[in-house]
């Protein structure tokens, strides 16, 4: 057994450095497509699958949808004929390696929502060939691998280590950062049994150019991507509850961290915001929580974090009434200009962002808004759509107040320094501000 396993994980690894091998994607968003692409240029065939028939539409007709892949790099693979999206998941039957990339939402009540992995494992199961590798990245709790997928897998025959391989390797994907992608960021990799390790290591070896990582259990590899953002979620919410407290003590709170930011050592600097945004930091902990209550353990600071993340969205808008009422201005009577509603700068992704519920505080307050963001043309708070509007000098003049929530670099924050009557930045933008009525978060 041991001889014959050694020959097929052998086999397979011989397959991905020759590249010989087909890769297979599940999951074709903000996480898998850019991998897909990742993985083409890399010299593989790759087959993407997604459930949304808009979003395979979309891809063959080389229209991106994400803001880090430029059109011109969607299109070039697909002409190259490496490159094929499909919802048609009997195709799954032509792949060796399998890289699942779904989305990993929470329950209102926080619960983990295992869905879109179960329903992917299920199509892997019923479709895969034997001798395959197939490795979960989408981000979940400790256990996941080895606990909920690997069972489904086994139920349709297959001995792992032996005909099929299994690993856990994070995602490590930053919308918007040029500093750091798919290909140069250092990846983690857990295995199942060593066979899974080796031919995984193989495998990211091959398609991409960094460290990888390896770990002695998927479980270590779930559990690892949970503490990288629960620590910049408590980081976050320790900053956001000091920018509150400097305010009542009318500290510049940009100033103490730029000042603690000179000490070489045992210092990390963060930044406060109006909340917490993304398919990350909201999400993450709350795995983490819940994974820590199913092993009888409550992790007070992670709920800690949550509550003051979750006040922050709330403590802008008294700011902000606060700022109008110095000027004998009503909020529920103010036009309010906001800029920004994506949840970090220059990237399409609204998802989970605090501006969203700063907005939805300010409908509830009557406020007449203007949102401006260049990356979205529409969308949704509380199943209202909502449009942007481009940014004007006869928008901001006739404003009683412009609040930034998001600092995208294509603004031109010198109109709004001449033009506005107030400004509220929640982001400390970089930008030198002369408006006498410019106010920092």
């Amino acid at each position: 057994m041991k001889i014959k396993t050694q020959s097929r994980s052998s086999a397979l690894s011989n397959k991905i450095k020759t590249k010989t091998a087909t890769i297979g994607v599940i999951g074709l968003g903000y996480v898998g497509l850019p991998f897909a692409v990742e993985i083409v240029q890399s010299g593989f065939h790759v087959i993407g699958f997604d459930k949304n028939q808009d979003k395979i539409r979309q891809i063959q007709e080389g229209d991106s949808y994400i803001a880090d892949l430029p059109k011109e790099n969607l299109q070039r693979i697909i002409k190259s004929s490496r490159f094929e999206a499909t919802n048609d998941f009997s195709k799954l039957s032509q792949v060796d390696v399998i890289v699942i990339c779904v989305p990993t939402p929470t329950a209102v009540d926080g619960t983990p929502n295992m869905s879109f992995i179960k329903e992917a494992t299920h199509d892997i199961g019923r479709n895969i060939k034997t001798n395959a590798l197939i490795i979960l990245e989408s981000t979940t709790y400790p256990g996941t691998t080895e606990e909920f997928v690997q069972p489904i897998l086994q139920k349709n025959g297959f001995v792992i280590g032996h005909d099929l391989f299994l690993a856990y390797s994070p995602e490590r994907i930053d919308p918007g950062n040029s500093k750091f992608s798919v290909s140069n960021t250092p990846k983690v990799v857990g295995g199942i049994t060593a066979a899974c390790l080796e031919v995984s290591k193989v495998f990211y070896e091959t398609v991409i150019h960094t460290s990888i990582y390896t770990v002695s259990s998927p479980r270590v590899a779930e559990m690892e991507k949970l503490l990288e953002n629960t620590f910049r979620q408590i980081n976050i919410a320790l900053v956001n509850e000091l920018s509150q407290i400097c305010y009542k003590m009318d500290i510049d709170v940009w100033e103490v961290i730029q000042a603690a930011s000179t000490k070489p050592y045992g210092f990390m600097p963060f930044t406060p915001g109006p909340g917490v945004g993304g398919h990350c930091i909201p999400v993450d902990p709350k795995y983490l929580l819940w994974a820590g209550q199913q092993h009888g353990i409550s992790a007070t600071l992670i709920e800690a974090a949550d509550k003051v993340n979750d006040s922050m969205p709330s403590f802008v808008v008294n700011r902000l009434e606060n700022y109008l009422s110095r000027q004998n201005k009503e909020l529920s009577k103010a036009t309010i200009v906001i800029i920004g509603v994506t949840y970090k700068p220059n990237i399409n992704d609204p998802r989970e962002s605090p501006a969203l519920r700063v907005i939805q505080q300010l409908l509830d307050s009557q406020c007449e808004l203007k949102i401006i963001d260049p990356f979205i043309q529409t969308f949704s708070v509380q199943q209202s759509l909502l449009n942007t509007v481009p940014l004007t000098g006869e928008i901001v003049q006739h404003a009683d107040a412009v609040l930034i929530l998001t600092n995208h670099s294509e603004i031109d924050y010198s109109l709004i320094d001449q033009q506005a009557s107030l400004i509220f930045d929640t982001r400390n933008t970089n930008f030198v501000f002369e408006n006498k009525n410019y106010h920092k978060l």
